[in-house]
């Protein structure tokens, strides 16, 4: 048996926020053979061929590129000489990402969400609903973590009628006026994409700006900061601040990326030498100290100590 420090398990400290934001590539990660159903996962690079969309272009005529779809739905969208097409296109994404179910066995996302406490929060721009199922899934195990959608998500459905917005999963009725809850959009043009005009969008930003002001930790997972997507970086740059004032924080990049153009990308972000980047979830602060993150961080940087870590084990799909 393995000789753990067990210390911190039954004493954990309250060392601020552990924020993290998930990207197209952390959902990849937990299911490169795709879904249960081996339902595989889209990137923007291949979401029309994977979804099924070319036939739907095809019958309007259309040729072009269509190896960027967030170009070809912006320029469809913007014309207005398609509605039918788009409005067919937004319910064919719905749908195909709707339909994804996690396999019955423990993966990557149980991992996450139990490896977080209440917190701490996931913020995610995946349209797919499996960080959903695993919060429903695990909600008796313990305190989890507050989630946020930046990008809609197919799980769960709001009613803007009531502040707070109430969320619940896909097809309930509002607790507060009984009406059937609205499915959040997923799809904006690129260059119409103003997370502020749609109040349950906006709402979740807010969450998000509020949480990274006071995070310790900052996990970025799978998410590339798209130039197509400059509004939402300006977003998370203008919550985290000037990088020389966040002398104490760290920044943790889990990407399959050479940590290079890493540290370039996130570069804005970054104070000196403060950040660390990994290759597997399993690498990462997360995964080595689960619920015990911004403590192991913070005794290792501030107090000089290296904590052992007490990591979760590698069984997931």
């Amino acid at each position: 048996m393995i000789d753990v420090d067990r210390s911190k398990v039954p004493q954990p400290g309250t060392v601020r926020q552990h924020v993290v934001i998930l990207g197209a590539g952390a959902s990849l990660a937990a299911f490169p053979s795709g879904d249960k159903n081996g339902r595989e996962l889209p990137l923007m690079r291949n979401l029309i061929d994977v979804v099924g969309l070319s036939g739907l272009l095809d019958e309007a005529g259309l040729k072009g590129d269509r190896s960027d779809f967030e170009q070809v739905y912006s320029e469809l969208a913007t014309t207005g000489q398609h509605p039918n097409l788009v409005a067919q296109i937004d319910r064919a994404i719905f749908d195909f990402f709707a339909a994804m179910e996690l396999p019955d066995e423990p993966t990557l996302y149980d991992h996450l969400v139990l490896s977080l406490r209440r917190k701490d929060v996931i913020a995610t721009f995946n349209w797919d609903p499996f960080l959903w199922q695993a919060l429903a899934r695990n909600w008796q195990s313990g305190a989890l973590p507050t989630t946020l959608f930046l990008h809609g998500n197919t799980a769960v459905s709001h009613c803007i009628e009531h502040r707070p917005i109430p969320v619940r999963p896909r097809g309930q009725l509002c607790p507060h006026c009984g009406k059937p809850m609205k499915e959040a959009k997923l799809l904006y043009p690129v260059t119409q994409k103003d997370y502020s005009s749609d109040p349950f969008i906006a709402t979740n930003w807010n969450g998000l700006r509020q949480s990274l002001e006071g995070a310790y930790l900052f996990t970025i997972f799978g998410y590339g900061a798209p130039v197509t997507d400059t509004e939402a970086v300006g977003l998370l740059k203008g919550a985290w601040g000037d990088p020389y004032k966040r002398s104490q924080e760290q920044i943790e990049i889990i990407d399959t990326k050479d940590d290079a153009v890493l540290r370039e990308t996130w570069d804005p972000f970054i104070h000196s030498h403060h950040y660390q980047t990994s290759k597997s979830f399993f690498e990462s602060i997360i995964a080595r100290n689960p619920r015990r993150s911004c403590e192991a961080m913070f005794t290792c940087m501030v107090d000089i100590a290296p904590i052992q870590g007490n990591p979760i084990p590698q069984i997931c799909s």
